[in-house]
């Protein structure tokens, strides 16, 4: 019996009767932009973060952009990124005509490689964006040193891992600024698009609250440059409610994460996620590398068990980027091995378990 990859109407059906009416008020109100209901979702962000401000936006690519407009990122400045990752993380960057600096990954983490960053910072470096990918942080504190010393911010590209801890503070809030996303696959996720940022520090909240609103400081008053960044109360009402039971579904998708882990550890011909002893993960995706990764997944399908892959290419590969001309070993490694497997919270045990039965079938 083939299984689905990922199935969100479990969460669905159950917020659906406190939902529905929760919407019809909203819709009923006439007050579909900001609003009282996105002002409570961003104070409950930031209590569940540990921030001391949240702000709830679009999609957690027009967070990433609005941090780098927040922090005056000029065109032909630099911002230090991991190439393994979602293409949005350095598509921001050129958004807004500065240059991403590529950098390869650990094979192990997945995570940008601390030890590759210092070579990268030149004069025009002005931040360094860090993916916490897959869900587990990336080695912050040592980053946030090596932006100390020279000077640079540091920019938690979180949308992957949302909840997930790091020596006892959670993502987001680890790092001068932190953006996820709630698309709706991601671990917290909305009925549509959303996303939001996170920071403690006053001036840079009063900024990007006014980047959200096309650079706005009060009514047709624009001291910077913004974006149409709003959230919208409907989409703002389906993350408050989910965030109730949110460290209960991180506890299940943790669950499974592990029972996976503990099933293909020590198997020859597939390499299991390292989680490392001093954070955990919110397995926004569950990744293996495996050889020969298209046969693996085709005598997966065989058994009823759906794939991905994140990603197929590091960004340095990608036609827009391949000028630079550069050789990332790690990633291209990488790119060419992953594959992801079905896990999300309310995965029924008799999926968990044909998924362990059918790895160690063709993983043989």
């Amino acid at each position: 019996m083939a299984i689905p990859y990922l199935d969100l109407s479990h969460q669905y059906k159950k917020i659906q009767k406190i939902l529905e009416p929760k919407i019809l008020s909203i819709l009923a109100s006439g007050q579909y932009i900001l609003g009282p209901e996105v002002a409570e979702c961003e104070k409950d962000l930031a209590q569940f973060v540990g921030s001391k401000h949240a702000l709830a936006v679009s999609n957690g690519t027009i967070a990433l952009q609005m941090a780098l407009q927040a922090i005056d990122v000029k065109p032909g400045e630099e911002v230090i990124v991991p190439s393994f990752s979602f293409f949005a993380t350095a598509e921001v960057v050129s958004t807004i005509g500065a240059k991403p600096v590529f950098v390869d990954v650990e094979e192990k983490s997945f995570n940008i490689d601390v030890s590759k960053i210092a070579a990268a910072i030149t004069p025009k470096t002005r931040a360094i964006m860090p993916v916490s990918l897959y869900g587990q942080i990336a080695d912050i504190d040592e980053i946030m040193a090596i932006a100390k010393k020279h000077g640079l911010t540091v920019i938690e590209d979180a949308a992957q891992s949302f909840g997930a801890m790091y020596k006892g503070k959670r993502s987001c809030n680890v790092s001068h600024i932190g953006c996820t996303s709630f698309f709706p696959a991601k671990p917290l996720g909305a009925w549509g698009d959303g996303g939001a940022v996170f920071t403690s520090d006053p001036d840079l909240f009063k900024k990007l609250d006014a980047i959200r609103v096309h650079g706005q400081t009060k009514r047709y008053y624009h001291e910077y440059i913004g974006v149409n960044g709003r959230l919208d109360p409907i989409q703002c009402a389906v993350v408050r409610e989910k965030i109730k039971s949110y460290d209960g579904d991180l506890d299940k998708r943790r669950e499974i994460g592990f029972a996976y882990n503990d099933a293909f550890s020590g198997m020859k011909n597939i390499i299991a996620p390292v989680i490392k002893s001093d954070r955990n993960t919110v397995f926004a995706q569950y990744t293996l590398v495996v050889e020969n990764r298209d046969q693996f997944a085709k005598d997966l399908e065989k058994e009823g068990i759906p794939t991905s892959i994140h990603y197929p290419f590091g960004m340095h590969e990608q036609p827009v980027y391949k000028h630079l001309k550069l050789s990332l070993p790690v990633t291209e490694k990488l790119s060419k091995r992953v594959i992801s497997l079905p896990l999300y919270p309310d995965m029924p045990q008799d999926h968990v378990k044909q998924v362990i039965e059918a790895v160690k079938k063709v993983a043989q």
